[in-house]
């Protein structure tokens, strides 16, 4: 959702702004062991602003380092291309109490805590808004895993209905969509997407290429063909090859 500067901006249905814990040792994103993690969020942001898979204010972005128990996540109202240390807050995962850096973490915090919950080995979340992806999404068209990359980055991807953006309802029926392990792609109807994976360099391959995904069927679509995927067998090949390793 678009990101308001103002927290009196948001949505009723958006939960209570999360509990800025003091402290004098509170942590911060300039602090050494957040530095090349955030450095690689803030890539990661230019990166989609570039690819057009977000505009202005809208989508946020967050990290942690494995197993941690804190994620680095966009501030509040800040802009993907121009993110600097100062806009992201590192929030407890548990109980969404920011424990340093921006005082106000983005409107979509819940939909990232709640992927964290449901995906302990998830490092990186990415949620944007990939138009095409979102546009087949809502006219009922499943989108098809077409080529051999989109099998291996994106995988099966859910839909999870309309739910008000920042509402803790969308951030539970989305995360319960990727809890099982076998989906690391959803659309949200009428709104964007949210990606996990294992590290922000993943994160960024599965977003770019769901969105690839979708343009692919949607060309296949007006080429009159409704059926065409990746041959089955590869996707079942990665998994047999990652088992052996």
């Amino acid at each position: 959702m678009p990101e308001s500067p103002d927290p009196a901006g948001g949505s009723s249905s958006v939960g209570p702004e999360p509990a800025a814990v003091s402290g004098s040792s509170s942590p911060e994103p300039t602090d050494p062991e957040w530095a090349v993690l955030l450095e690689s969020l803030r890539a990661l942001g230019r990166d989609l602003v570039r690819a057009g898979l977000v505009l202005g204010s809208g989508g946020n972005l967050s990290a942690r380092p494995a197993g941690s128990p804190l994620a680095a996540v966009t501030a509040r109202g800040s802009w993907l291309d121009r993110l600097d240390p100062a806009d992201f807050a590192l929030v407890r995962i548990a109980d969404g109490a920011v424990l340093g850096g921006a005082p106000a973490p983005s409107t979509e915090l819940a939909l990232h805590l709640e992927c964290y919950r449901a995906r302990p080995e998830v490092t990186a979340v990415v949620h944007v808004h990939p138009q095409t992806s979102v546009l087949l999404a809502a006219l009922g068209h499943p989108i098809r895993a077409i080529t051999t990359d989109h099998a291996a980055y994106v995988g099966p991807v859910r839909v999870a209905p309309y739910r008000h953006p920042g509402s803790r309802e969308l951030a539970a029926e989305a995360a319960a969509l990727l809890a099982d392990g076998e989906c690391d792609c959803v659309v949200l109807a009428h709104h964007g997407c949210s990606v996990v994976a294992d590290s922000v360099e993943m994160a960024h391959r599965r977003v770019l290429n769901l969105e690839e995904a979708a343009k692919l069927t949607y060309a296949a679509l007006l080429l009159g063909d409704s059926s065409t995927v990746c041959p089955p067998g590869y996707r079942e090949q990665l998994r047999h090859t990652d088992r052996e390793h």
